[in-house]
């Protein structure tokens, strides 16, 4: 029997920690099963599927830019998460050999969230893309306003402010940042290889939170200016890890070693 496996697909793929992520908690339950990065540009996205729709060893993948809306395409949505999010970052075989679409991303990224009370209070998020769908999915859920989306595209910020039922305004990318409770970086500025999110964060009370989804590097040029402040930062591993861990029990029918998220930080780090 072919060995079971899952994958992380995107264009770029070389920065993905999911590969040693999935793969600390493969070795740390005993489970005879690979996962890989694999690169999938946008022109190859409907032969990708078409190829995993018949393998029987594949288990599923997990989807990163630029794939977490083209993706809904090519797989069932019996979730619902075209209406709801607009976007999956994760499909999975089904029992019956279907492909479905779902999305974890908006768990991973509240969880960290979960200590904090938000109800109520303002909230800026930046970028309006995939990511961005399942952050505002979750500030919705957590019942946080009003909502200011900075975005390139205003109108696209306007409409997925409204989709998602939140109070708020979307402005230019390069508007000021108005005071806020929590800001929220979805997009891949500050990313290595990408421009810098260079942000004037002095508005921003003392309590503030500033969360940054991207992970490479670690320590962005955004979270290293909130920690200048001395305001509360959450890293983009902290959504990597807890989404990843929704997406492994989706996979491999087991639920990950979470009590071992220190240990699995190290790994990553070093």
């Amino acid at each position: 029997m072919t060995r079971p496996y899952a994958e992380v697909i995107g264009d770029p793929i070389s920065h993905s920690k999911s590969p040693r992520i999935h793969g600390f908690w493969l070795e740390a339950l005993g489970i005879d099963a690979d996962y890989r990065a694999t690169h999938v540009t946008p022109d190859a996205l409907p032969h990708y599927f078409a190829g995993r729709r018949d393998d029987p060893a594949w288990r599923g993948c997990n989807i990163t830019v630029p794939h977490k809306v083209d993706a809904l395409a090519h797989v069932e949505d019996h979730g619902g998460v075209r209406a709801a999010i607009g976007a999956i970052n994760t499909a999975i075989r089904a029992e019956d050999g279907v492909l479905v679409g779902t999305n974890t991303d908006a768990a991973g990224f509240a969880a960290p969230l979960n200590p904090f009370d938000l109800a109520g209070k303002p909230v800026t998020v930046i970028g309006a893309g995939g990511a961005a769908r399942a952050v505002l999915f979750a500030l919705a859920g957590i019942g946080v306003g009003p909502v200011t989306l900075l975005n390139r595209n205003v109108e696209k910020g306007a409409a997925l402010l409204s989709s998602f039922g939140l109070d708020g305004q979307a402005v230019a990318l390069d508007s000021a940042v108005p005071p806020s409770a929590l800001l929220v970086n979805t997009t891949s500025l500050g990313m290595t290889g990408q421009p810098p999110l260079d942000l004037d964060l002095s508005v921003l009370p003392g309590d503030a939170i500033v969360y940054d989804i991207v992970y490479a590097p670690l320590e962005t040029g955004l979270l290293a200016a909130a920690r200048a402040r001395g305001l509360q930062t959450i890293d983009g591993l902290e959504m990597l890890i807890g989404q990843a861990a929704v997406a492994f029990a989706l996979f491999f029918g087991a639920e990950p070693p979470r009590d071992r998220d220190g240990e699995l930080r190290g790994i990553l780090l070093g």
